[in-house]
């Protein structure tokens, strides 16, 4: 089941919120999109949810040290933003099988399922902007929450962290302690029913809904966050030619990425097509063949000053910040999107001083080279 919302950014936010309150942790990934980044680390602390960050996109190692017994969640990207990292599904979901947690998928460089399908490699929940390729012209603001209805909020909090099998733990009234209070919880502040005992596989509507449902009813009744009728219109609309914009999307993108490794001004180019990027492997593995996003970076060998310049000369593409327009959009990430970070937390996240975003659009291939070698010149 699936949940719209009013932007990506309320859709990832009450996911979190549907099962983490104040006491609790979840782990994400460093490489973050900058307004997730700072959702994360400010907003959340001020809830009194604790999020720990870890190196990359879905490092397993690192992710596995920060567990204890109040996280709720595993949270990544299906390519980071903007490092471009894919995780490996795979291993990512057998460390949460290990400690029943679920993972928490933000899809916004999947293209709508078009790029990559997580719940298809073993991802419980799906979060992401409609802003961007699902309705593909940057006309309306949205965003959703898809349920894989695939975890059981059951699982009670265990003896031995880490061991499904190990006895849960249990209260002062003898019964066992629910790890997901809030779905899975008595009725009290946080309730006005046990969600799971009416809408788990065990209810009466025999279906494993109860998380789709505690966000609708609860969290998008009480933030307001939800999608208006017109903009709900043009994303349905979008829609409609997903298949097509996704595969001229990333069939510029792959060729673009090429080009600029070639161009004497640029020291690097990141994008999963290139064979030296770190996920290439598994980012043919989990993605559509021939599909690695239509988002790259690259940096200029004059650093900072001259990645603002090139900026400046762009007259095809486009200076803003968002992605997945059917034109092509260019940004200068550090000054932008994370300059609410520190310098050391910028490199963290994967936007050096030197670096260009770019969001590559469906025009002409020729006239988005043509554009990009004027502004280098």
């Amino acid at each position: 089941m699936a949940l719209s919302t009013a932007s990506g950014m309320s859709a990832q936010f009450m996911a979190i919120m549907n099962v983490c309150k104040a006491g609790d942790n979840f782990i994400a990934a460093s490489n973050l999109y900058g307004g997730t980044y700072n959702q994360f680390k400010c907003t959340f602390a001020q809830c009194g949810v604790e999020c720990r960050f870890t190196e990359g996109n879905g490092n397993v190692k690192d992710i596995e040290s920060k567990i204890d017994e109040n996280t709720k969640l595993i949270y990544v990207e299906t390519i980071g933003n903007p490092s471009y990292q894919t995780p490996d599904f795979e291993a990512l979901v057998a460390l949460a099988n290990k400690y029943e947690l679920p993972i928490f998928c933000d899809n916004t460089f999947g293209m709508c399922g078009y790029t990559c399908r997580p719940i298809k490699h073993g991802v419980h929940l799906v979060v992401a902007s409609a802003t961007k390729w699902t309705g593909g012209h940057g006309t309306t603001i949205g965003g959703y929450v898809v349920d894989s209805s695939t975890f059981d909020w059951s699982v009670p909090v265990r003896e031995t962290l880490g061991d499904p099998k190990s006895a849960a733990k249990k209260g002062a009234d003898g019964k066992p302690i629910a790890k997901f209070p809030l779905i899975n919880g008595p009725c009290d502040a946080y309730h006005d029913m046990n969600m799971w005992e009416v809408f788990g596989p065990g209810g009466p509507f025999k279906a494993n809904i109860a998380f789709i449902i505690r966000a609708r009813v609860v969290n998008l009744r009480d933030m307001g966050a939800c999608q208006n009728p017109f903009g709900s219109f043009l994303l349905l609309q979008g829609l409609e030619t997903l298949s097509l914009r996704g595969r001229a999307h990333s069939d510029n993108a792959n060729a673009i990425a090429a080009w600029l490794k070639e161009q004497p001004q640029v020291g690097w180019v990141s994008h999963p097509s290139l064979e030296d990027h770190p996920t290439h492997a598994i980012a043919k593995k989990y993605n559509r063949s021939g599909c690695f996003g239509a988002v790259l970076s690259f940096g200029l060998k004059g650093g900072d000053a001259a990645a603002q310049a090139f900026i400046s000369k762009c007259q095809l593409a486009s200076h803003l910040a968002n992605v997945g327009d059917a034109k092509t959009l260019v940004i200068h990430p550090s000054n932008t999107t994370h300059e609410q970070l520190t310098p050391e937390e910028k490199v963290a996240a994967g936007a050096p001083p030197d670096m260009i975003r770019v969001s590559v659009g469906y025009e002409d291939l020729e006239d988005i080279k043509a554009d990009f070698l004027q502004a280098l010149k």
